[in-house]
């Protein structure tokens, strides 16, 4: 194989593809990116067996060909040419190596073979259907909090995605939660997705579309079957098994009949929980709030360093009531509403409380209350 690549290009590509790369690997190949250069492109590949993602760039190739060479060593010294380069790669004879020339900088690579490197084949993929990039995004980082990270409840380790029929209109939805919060956003189900599995996406394969969807493409096409989804941005595809599991019924938890209702103007709401919350203890995290007649008490109490209270004015006209919440959690809501003022509806303090813009709001957040 003899191609050679834009520095810039070829650091693009590797930044999405050497992501899924995990640092420790027991099995050799792992640890490497598979480059294939033919027809007038290099093709990168890299998979952790669970998610695999391919970047292909526009190559000058003089010779085709196919290797593969660690993905955090050639990252690292692409990353550090200077900027306007043009990067040669080559595999002189059975060395088992690949040279890296760029300017007056050589590199030689230990390099294994491309027949060692698994190939996360995906199998038919029925289902079929394009998504904005923005709407994309929107779903994954209105959820993408709540995800569990307790790994003995493994279903929950990911965003729950399926259609659903809502007064007669079907609807795209994306729901996680750990079990203390439940996020849930939904928009108008795409021309395909009918009929759908409902599908559980793992944590790191939901990380790696953030990071694909920010780099600028418009349009993703979405395939999926029961047990793997692909995502295709422009040149780059992702694609990745899910949670073999079955994710809870969720709207169980989302109560339906509470009736204190409280606005709050949703800036102010979330720096005074930042300032009391500054005394409560890491373990805690308590903060109390205390509704009466247009008025909102929050309260820290903490045996180990003391005590902080500030009233802040909200619309509210329900009875009094006491309830205590995870301040983090609180902070983590209020930072994925987009309005100005915040909804919480509110029952009594051992019920859930669910948060949202507006009444009808996309997006819904329901919060367990802590005692106090």
């Amino acid at each position: 194989m003899r191609v050679t690549v834009e520095r810039a290009a070829l650091l693009k590509a590797l930044g999405h593809v050497h992501r899924v790369v995990e640092r420790r690997n027991t099995i050799p190949i792992l640890s490497n990116v598979l480059l294939r250069g033919e027809e007038g492109t290099l093709r990168l590949r890299a998979t952790d067996l669970d998610i695999e993602v391919t970047d292909t760039i526009p190559a000058d190739i003089t010779d085709a060909g196919s290797t593969t060479v660690p993905a955090y060593m050639i990252y690292d010294i692409v990353r550090k040419l200077p900027d306007g380069a043009q990067v040669s790669l080559e595999t002189p004879g059975d060395t088992g190596q690949m040279q890296i020339r760029s300017g007056r900088s050589r590199f030689m690579l230990q390099a294994l073979p491309e027949s060692d490197f698994p190939d996360l084949a995906a199998g038919d993929l029925p289902h079929r259907f394009a998504l904005s990039a923005t709407d994309l995004k929107r779903l994954i980082e209105k959820t993408q909090f709540a995800i569990s990270t307790e790994e003995t409840r493994y279903y929950l380790n990911g965003i729950y995605l399926h259609t659903i029929d809502v007064s007669g209109t079907p609807m795209l939805r994306a729901v996680a939660t750990d079990g203390h919060r439940l996020a849930r956003v939904e928009l108008p189900a795409p021309q395909g997705s009918e009929g759908m599995p409902g599908v559980i996406i793992p944590r790191k394969a939901v990380a790696e579309i953030v990071k694909l969807v920010e780099d600028g493409s418009e349009s993703v096409t979405v395939e999926l079957s029961s047990a793997k989804v692909r995502l295709t941005f422009d040149d780059v595809i992702l694609t990745s098994k899910l949670i073999d599991g079955t994710f809870p019924d969720y709207q169980r938890v989302i109560p339906a009949g509470n009736d204190k209702l409280l606005t709050v103007e949703r800036a102010d709401f979330a720096k005074a929980v930042d300032r009391v919350s500054t005394i409560s203890s890491e373990r805690g995290r308590a903060v109390k709030l205390a509704l009466n007649d247009g008025r909102l008490t929050l309260t820290v109490n903490n045996p180990d360093s003391g005590s902080a209270t500030e009233e802040i004015e909200v619309d509210y006209d329900s009875a009094p009531i006491d309830i205590g919440f995870n301040a983090r959690y609180l902070l983590d809501i209020t930072a994925q509403l987009d309005g100005d003022t915040a909804l919480f509806k509110l029952a009594d303090p051992g019920s859930p409380t669910v948060v949202q813009d507006r009444e009808g709001a996309s997006a819904l957040y329901v919060l367990m209350p802590m005692r106090v």
